[in-house]
């Protein structure tokens, strides 16, 4: 009784792109379905999670689905998988997790209401003039 050998086929992952690259298709995934107010925030030595987050907003839930997915299609050009995506099902607020770069798509009043760009920019802008003065006022 002789069994025929089994070849298993793989193929060597092929080095991820470089994140500029990344976030060039990632912004390429969005224009191209019209996403609203496109915000690109780098969070290196906030967190270990990633190195840009990319936040947008879609008009409906199906809008905001399918410009998930069209990121995650134009990933797939670059030889990316997802790490993750999370929320298609009810399509508010859709994740896509790229490794360096994770993309939120989200519904406006979502967006608003989570304030992402806020919680993730905090302490980068520098105060402006009234604030640095109200706060030397309650420190005589």
């Amino acid at each position: 009784m002789t069994t025929q050998a089994q070849v298993i086929k793989f193929r060597l992952p092929n080095p991820p792109p470089d994140v500029d690259v990344l976030l060039k298709q990632v912004h390429a995934a969005v224009e191209d379905l019209k996403a609203k107010d496109v915000v690109e925030i780098d969070v290196r030595g906030k967190t270990s999670v990633c190195d840009y987050m990319v936040v947008a907003s879609g008009t409906s839930t199906r809008h905001v689905k399918s410009i998930a997915n069209e990121v995650v299609r134009f990933a797939k050009k670059l030889d990316v998988m997802p790490l993750g995506v999370e929320g298609e099902r009810e399509a508010e607020w859709v994740l896509v997790d790229l490794g360096d770069v994770v993309v939120h798509v989200m519904l406006p009043r979502v967006r608003e209401f989570y304030a992402l760009e806020r919680l993730w920019t905090v302490g980068d802008q520098p105060p402006d003039e009234h604030e640095m003065e109200a706060d030397t006022d309650y420190h005589r």
